[in-house]
């Protein structure tokens, strides 16, 4: 057994050594919540996790973001993010995450992530603790019914109930035209929960952005049908903390070049289908 002379000399030498080491660390290995050093090509850029964008999203909202049939998730937006990412010259990461720490700004705010996208709408709302990018993306609210239906506008549903995604301008328009047409508005956490009850008929409508629905009309033919768009000059963002004027920069310059180089085009029919004409 050792002696206690010689247990404290042990422990005073690793006492030194460790303080040693310390010295020499260049600190905690987490960058969860440490900005990271500024990505390469984008000076200023200060990220969550180093050497990669963290990028808060909802699933599904098809073709936005959704996980395909291996798991990985893929869409508009994925892509529109990975042009930023390999601007910055790091990798995307994805969050999935509820809509509603998204669209308040506390996913950002909070450092759960750098940037949201997730098909969300820009308002003056919003804008109060989200710093959005330039609009990416012209949105139309639509009215998707069963087929069949003898639905066609907003004021034939008197009576009827009215499907709608919590936290969404699509929730906003239905509340706003509930008392003058007279049904009664059922809300839905998700894109999926709200399509699947107008599907099995709990629901006698439905109103959400028209791609999704658009992507829906793929998934299930011949099962439902579009009654009718609501232009409402909605327009889609990426969101930001407020105050990170650095990341808007870079974003808003792959939007731009995007654009003007073709590759959102690209996208967009790949995702979307035919490019509206500007």
């Amino acid at each position: 057994m050792k002696s206690r002379h010689t247990l404290r000399s042990l422990i005073a030498v690793a006492g030194l050594s460790v303080l040693a080491l310390s010295a020499c660390s260049s600190g905690p290995t987490s960058t969860t919540t440490t900005p990271a050093a500024p990505a390469s090509g984008a000076s200023g850029v200060t990220l969550i996790s180093a050497g990669q964008l963290t990028v808060c999203t909802h699933l599904p909202y098809a073709p936005f973001q959704s996980n395909d049939d291996s798991g990985k998730t893929v869409g508009f937006d994925v892509d529109m993010m990975d042009l930023v990412a390999k601007k910055l010259g790091v990798e995307q990461a994805i969050v999935d995450t509820p809509f509603e720490g998204i669209k308040s700004g506390q996913d950002m705010a909070t450092g759960k992530c750098d940037i949201a996208a997730a098909g969300m709408t820009i308002t003056d709302e919003r804008k109060k603790a989200i710093l959005f990018s330039e609009p990416y993306f012209d949105a139309t609210q639509a009215l998707l019914v069963p087929t069949g239906s003898t639905v066609k506008t907003l004021a034939d549903l008197k009576g009827k109930k009215l499907g709608a995604q919590a936290s969404t301008t699509g929730l906003d328009y239905a509340t706003k035209n509930k008392d003058a047409n007279g049904y009664e508005i059922v809300e839905f956490q998700d894109l999926a929960a709200e399509t699947q009850a107008m599907l099995t008929g709990q629901v006698d409508g439905a109103i959400n952005d028209l791609p999704v629905w658009t992507e829906v009309l793929k998934e299930s033919p011949g099962k439902a049908a579009i009654a009718t768009q609501f232009d409402t000059g909605e327009q889609y963002g990426f969101g930001m903390k407020l105050g990170n004027e650095a990341l808007k920069k870079v974003v808003d310059e792959v939007i731009a070049s995007a654009k003007a180089d073709g590759t959102y085009d690209k996208l967009y029919k790949k995702w979307i289908g035919d490019v509206p004409a500007s």
